[in-house]
């Protein structure tokens, strides 16, 4: 748990058992986690050269108060990650002022492999300061949508996630999921009927494109600097986005086929569901195969909405649903 301060297994195993058991020696902290002497008196060294622990003159340890002792630690930390963000800035300003006027081979990378192409995709991420802009189509080849660790960890520190989705996406297994996890972390996401390509952006610095498989097989990638092809890229993706469609989805797709009816006052929470999936451009039996339904079941229900709202055909049960907020989406 503490490694992430920087401590060893076994310095957090010899803490652990001093916050019981204060005025310890080290032979009897050895004895009590079964631990060799030399590694409780190495963790013992650590612990006390940090602030975690007190040494008697008699040679007894004693841990220091958590809140005291590790609210430090951790405030260093942040202290530290405070100036490497600051480094960061100043090393890309450099960065970027040293590309001025680069020749192509300086603002184009070459990127091969399945390994390669995930490790620049989540580095593209991490370097981002305010936004994130991607197209999302299949096949996932490099990292499905549920691994991209990057994401999360931007937008905690305040990047914003801005994503067009190809509407075929929206039939893959489990990312409709995915989908609502990203929605309730504040990323937005659209739908367009087909995107040219995959593409990440960030800010406008950085840009990665996957390409077709290699002549051996393997897939490849480019990794575009400020330039003005990534300037071009930038564009095309505004222009995309400005055209798509927003994507509303229920905080509940996924769960087991539901049995509740028609509520007295409107649509369920699963006709919602139903609608915005429909409206996002599924068809019928992709929206059933994402939400546990069958193709009967879920005609049935359109049938009760066509009634409920009374109307007589799907394009005017789609205009009664955003008209009154039937599809809008559903908070967890």
């Amino acid at each position: 748990m503490l490694d992430v301060l920087g401590l060893e297994p076994d310095d957090e195993r010899v803490y652990r058992a001093l916050l019981g058991r204060p005025n310890s020696t080290a032979i009897v902290l050895s004895g009590q986690l079964d631990l060799p002497h030399a590694h409780v008196d190495k963790a013992l060294s650590r612990l006390v050269e940090w602030g975690l622990v007190t040494r008697s003159a008699d040679e007894r340890f004693t841990a220091a108060p958590p809140a005291m002792a590790l609210g430090a630690l951790i405030s260093q930390r942040r202290d530290g990650l405070r100036m490497a963000e600051h480094a960061l800035v100043t090393f890309a300003e450099e960065h970027r002022a040293a590309m001025t006027g680069s020749s192509i081979s300086d603002l184009i990378e070459v990127v091969t492999g399945v390994d390669a192409i995930r490790h620049r995709f989540l580095q593209v991420q991490q370097a981002a300061r305010t936004q994130v802009r991607s197209f999302i189509t299949a096949p996932f080849v490099a990292l499905p949508p549920d691994e991209n660790t990057a994401e999360p960890m931007a937008i905690g520190r305040g990047v914003q996630f801005r994503a067009v989705l190809d509407r075929a996406v929206l039939a893959e297994p489990g990312i409709l999921d995915d989908a609502i996890d990203s929605l309730r972390r504040g990323v937005q996401l659209r739908v367009a009927d087909q995107l040219p390509m995959k593409l990440v952006l960030a800010d406008a610095d950085l840009g990665l494109v996957p390409l077709a498989v290699t002549p051996d097989g393997e897939p490849g990638a480019v990794l575009l600097h400020r330039s003005g092809l990534l300037d071009a890229l930038d564009a095309l993706f505004e222009t995309v986005w400005r055209t798509a469609d927003p994507l509303a989805l229920s905080a509940t797709v996924g769960e087991s086929e539901p049995t509740v009816e028609v509520g007295p006052h409107g649509p369920t929470e699963l006709d919602r569901r139903i609608l915005a999936l429909l409206l996002a451009g599924l068809t019928d039996l992709a929206a059933a195969t994402q939400l546990g339904l069958s193709p009967r079941t879920l005609h049935r229900r359109l049938r009760h909405l066509m009634d409920l709202a009374g109307v007589r055909t799907r394009m005017q049960l789609g205009a009664c649903a955003v008209r009154n907020g039937w599809a809008e989406p559903l908070r967890a």
